[in-house]
């Protein structure tokens, strides 16, 4: 009898810390986008397709709305789906939510360079970086021309397969890799070097490591999977490697650099850490600028080699797209001269091929997280300051 009795105290007492943790949930989120109710400790883990996790996005934006709440664990989101939640976020309230989530495969890179940094250094960093990008030809003719080398270069390598199968994508990738690392360290690579192969490599390996379920999984939940075997391991040792790479790089030019003339990205960022020399509280140390270079390298290489990439998987699947723009390039360029940025204006067919592979693709579905800076009232919800997933999906 006393068993039983403390049996029923027990379940009411269950009964009670649940109701009162459901009222506490409701009542703190009162001012919250709507959401799926999270489970202890898991959250809404178990509502998500981890192998597909736009796809969930999908699903819940249509129950909830463009702008839902989402717990990962005990962590909380405000994920915004579709074109115009994400354009009016990014275009009308870009300071509030210019913060950028926490990753942990990229613990190595956090608070650093200009993808997984935040506040004060990385405004810095990313202004100074787009800054001297253009100075150094990005979007002006000197790129264009740097670029068309390029591309005679990657034709003369495709010629040597002499028609033969063949894996095309390091072959691809060392076009868009040498075109940065000449933007970055004033040099490129032999399709054959085996260090930039290397770097193709690791590019590649994390691409399709971070859109893995195990990925997904263990950023979300670190503190649970960190110590578990898995592929995360696998993918922080590859970003330590590149960071490395990166590093070397910056250490060489820092040996041989004339500032009276930065021969490219690099140098110009050794200069600005030469003037903060005797800064308490420096910006641009040899940890930001290596992981500025190395977010740069990855970041511009292998979005650009996939797209290529599967842009010839689909012109296969469509050979009659692939002649109507062979037609096109033979009028309007023809056979005796190289293809230049002004011949878009005469190429609305190859134009529109070009973002048709580009939305089919749907590379990058979801946007890396940002972070609200200060509460924000948005569509009549106040998001309060924690993070913002975006997640843009056509």
């Amino acid at each position: 009898m006393a068993a039983l009795g403390i049996m029923v105290a027990l379940l009411m007492w269950t009964a009670t810390l649940l109701l009162i943790s459901i009222w506490t949930h409701i009542y703190s989120n009162r001012q919250l986008p709507p959401g799926p109710f999270p489970l202890p400790f898991v959250g809404n883990i178990f509502q998500l397709e981890i192998k597909n996790i736009p796809k969930s996005f999908t699903r819940l934006a249509e129950r909830f709305g463009p702008v839902f709440t989402l717990y990962l664990g005990s962590r909380r989101f405000v994920v915004l789906h579709g074109y115009k939640a994400v354009k009016e976020v990014l275009l009308d309230y870009r300071n509030e939510f210019s913060g950028r989530g926490e990753t942990p495969a990229f613990q190595v890179h956090q608070d650093k360079g200009i993808i997984f940094n935040n506040g004060p250094t990385w405004q810095d960093t990313r202004r100074f970086s787009l800054t001297t990008l253009r100075d150094f030809g990005m979007g002006k003719q000197g790129n264009e021309q740097r670029i068309q080398s390029e591309a005679q270069l990657l034709l003369g390598a495709l010629r040597k397969t002499h028609g033969q199968p063949f894996d095309p994508t390091f072959v691809i990738g060392f076009a868009p890799y040498n075109v940065i690392s000449d933007i970055l360290f004033h040099k490129r690579a032999d399709y054959n070097d085996k260090t930039a192969l290397r770097m193709l490599s690791l590019f590649n390996e994390n691409f399709y490591l971070l859109s893995s379920p195990w990925i997904q999984l263990y950023n979300n939940f670190p503190g649970y999977i960190r110590y578990l075997p898995g592929s995360h391991r696998k993918l922080i040792k590859n970003v330590s490697e590149i960071k490395e790479y990166a590093l070397e790089g910056v250490k060489d030019h820092q040996k041989s650099l004339e500032p009276s003339c930065p021969r490219d990205f690099t140098d110009t960022m050794l200069m600005e850490m030469e003037k903060e020399k005797h800064s308490t509280d420096p910006v641009y140390t040899l940890d930001n600028i290596a992981v500025t270079v190395a977010d740069l390298l990855f970041a511009g290489t292998e979005t650009t080699n996939t797209t290529l990439r599967y842009g010839l998987l689909i012109l296969m699947k469509h050979p009659e797209v692939e002649e109507k723009l062979h037609e096109e390039i033979d009028r309007v360029i023809g056979p005796s001269r190289i293809p230049a940025v002004k011949d878009r204006l005469d190429m609305p067919y190859l134009d529109a091929v070009v973002h048709e592979i580009q939305r089919f693709i749907d590379i990058i579905p979801s946007n890396l997280s940002h972070k609200a800076t200060r509460d924000t009232v948005f569509r009549g919800y106040v998001i309060p300051k924690v993070r913002c997933e975006p997640a843009v999906h056509p």
